[in-house]
């Protein structure tokens, strides 16, 4: 009876665990961030500001499950080279808040963009704090080995949706001192390189500036998540 009661809770366990995972549907409303955060799900990072100019501030949450599933992210674009891997799910919420004293009301949930744990290389969780400044929320990621990265995103709420407006791609090698910095401003359509290389035996710097042909700017519907959008060959942010 016990090897047969053994079996079963192996064999449940492991159905269980096979099964997809599916995220939940937060709610629409409410009084706090505490009571917004789905069960065997905790808050990793929030910030509170006033992000749709109402002078009200509103809050931004990055909420991490409990534990890793497979999950299916894209690398490379949008929609090829989709590798599934073992790690902890987190979704990005941002609530609006109608007065000062009212309940938050989702603006969107987004279950892709923000990076995983284990997508940050050599030096851990890529995740870095979020801040808000001129009603735009930044999601800021570091990572890498040799070479390290710094990505940061800003996005505002304009036209019903969230917009990228600006973006930086950060990288830099620390024991050279060599770093390559790409600021692109897709309101204005143009991109700055500031870039820093060895040239016998010091350190030259640089910048210059890029047109960018971008017609549309994007959402977090048209960005699935960061290094997965190619702006021209090549180049990924």
């Amino acid at each position: 009876m016990t090897i047969k009661l053994t079996l079963f809770f192996l064999l449940f366990h492991t159905a269980l665990y096979a099964q997809p995972f599916v995220f939940p549907v937060l709610p629409e409303y409410g009084k706090s961030a505490d009571l917004i955060v789905p069960q065997n799900w905790k808050i990793i990072d929030s910030i509170s500001g006033d992000l749709n100019n109402d002078n009200v501030k509103d809050i931004a949450l990055v909420l991490e499950f409990y534990r890793p599933v497979k999950e299916n992210r894209a690398y490379g674009d949008n929609t090829t080279e989709i590798i599934t891997e073992m790690q902890k799910p987190r979704i990005l919420a941002i609530y609006f808040r109608k007065s000062v004293k009212g309940s938050y009301r989702i603006s969107v949930q987004n279950n892709n963009f923000m990076l995983r744990a284990d997508e940050g290389g050599e030096m851990g969780d890529p995740l870095r704090p979020m801040s808000i400044a001129d009603n735009k929320l930044t999601l800021s990621f570091e990572g890498g080995g040799h070479w390290r990265w710094k990505l940061n995103y800003s996005f505002k709420f304009q036209d019903k949706d969230w917009k990228l407006i600006t973006a930086n791609n950060y990288a830099y090698q620390q024991e050279s001192g060599e770093t390559n910095d790409k600021q692109y401003d897709f309101v204005k359509n143009k991109k700055k390189i500031i870039s820093s290389v060895i040239n016998n035996g010091t350190l030259a710097s640089e910048t210059f500036e890029q047109p960018l042909n971008i017609k549309t700017l994007r959402t977090f519907n048209s960005f699935k998540k960061p290094w997965t959008w190619e702006l021209i060959p090549n180049e990924f942010l």
